[in-house]
């Protein structure tokens, strides 16, 4: 069964009314309805999308989309037969859209419990299979399902139409919302799933939250260290591929989306829309900044930061990241003119 979502979506809406909530201006008549909202490379006929960052020249080039919110200096490069809507700040009229479409989603939704007969806060309309274990003080959120098999320790959280897979376990204190789990999952304690990606429209009168209306989907046999972050996708969805294994303290933005069996160590980080790819190694303290891909088999060490897309099989180190070899040199050579000096 399809999942039914997390949040409330209006409208229609005509694009006159979008463009009204919007603060962005409608060219030429147009009688068209906008259903939802969408990424440039996912949206169809009655979708709105926009478009404000260059890197994404080339899917504004194809995308299916009805209408796209964008700078009047890009409007020519949008393609034919699609409504435009112009703005001096693109992103920040999307915002408005957005909470036009989906206004509940600027709070994460809460759990809604009711205590049951056994102390365990666990909502009636929950889905518990007969092999799961709801430990003492554990919540479970309205129209959540747990699978055959799998625990939620003492204090942690499964929210609102979280669906956790077989043979899971969520761990003490750990939270999980707007999310969907295969099976196997282990998340330890403290983990946070499934909270706002860090999403605002920034201008000099001040930061406009953006409603973050993704999911997070986490592969089977994943396993999530004590006290990591894993945020939900602002259009898209966060993913977390079959077997990636994550450490304690690892920070993971919104719309990321990492491969199978990644091995992501202590306190690294990773920046929103950045693509990982399948079995990549990032070392303890690595990064990853925004809209970057790593490609699959790469490795990058410990204390590395990569700004740039990083090619299949690489090894990277440094800040910012160059391939292993030229930062060894690097490093060599400095330490020579050290002892010079």
């Amino acid at each position: 069964m399809q999942h039914p979502g997390f949040f409330h979506r209006a409208g229609p809406f005509t694009l006159k009314e979008i463009a009204a909530a919007s603060g962005s201006v409608l060219i030429g008549e147009d009688a068209r309805t906008i259903d939802d909202v969408r990424p440039l490379h996912m949206a169809c006929e009655r979708d709105l999308t926009f478009f404000e960052n260059r890197k994404y020249a080339a899917l504004l080039g194809t995308t299916r989309a009805g209408a796209c919110i964008l700078s009047a200096r890009d409007a020519s490069k949008a393609p034919g037969g699609i409504s435009i809507l112009t703005s001096d700040a693109p992103y920040h009229s999307f915002a408005r859209v957005l909470t036009l479409f989906y206004a509940d989603a600027l709070r994460s939704k809460a759990a809604a419990t009711a205590a049951d007969s056994n102390g365990a806060l666990v909502h009636a309309s929950a889905v518990i299979s007969a092999g799961a274990t709801v430990e003492p003080g554990a919540v479970i959120g309205r129209e959540a399902q747990i699978g055959d098999g799998s625990i939620v320790a003492a204090g942690a959280v499964v929210g609102y139409r979280v669906v956790v897979g077989r043979n899971c376990y969520i761990g003490p204190g750990a939270t999980v919302t707007h999310a969907i789990l295969g099976d196997g999952v282990i998340i330890h304690a403290g983990v946070r799933i499934g909270q706002d990606g860090f999403g605002f429209a920034m201008s000099a009168k001040g930061h406009l939250k953006v409603p973050q209306i993704g999911r997070v989907v986490i592969g089977d046999d994943v396993e999530i260290g004590a006290n990591s972050t894993i945020d939900r996708g602002s259009l898209a969805d966060t993913v977390i591929g079959e077997g990636t294994k994550i450490d304690n303290l690892v920070q993971i933005a919104h719309n990321v989306v990492i491969g199978k069996h990644c091995v992501i160590v202590a306190q690294s980080g990773i920046a929103g829309s950045a693509e990982i790819g399948d079995f990549v190694v990032m070392g303890a303290h690595s990064g990853v900044i925004g809209h970057v891909k790593v490609g699959s088999g790469a490795q990058i060490a410990g204390s590395a930061h990569v700004k740039n897309d990083v090619e299949p099989g690489a090894r990277m180190g440094g800040t910012p990241a160059r391939p292993f070899k030229e930062w060894a040199r690097e490093i060599a050579a400095i330490r020579q003119l050290a002892k010079k000096s």
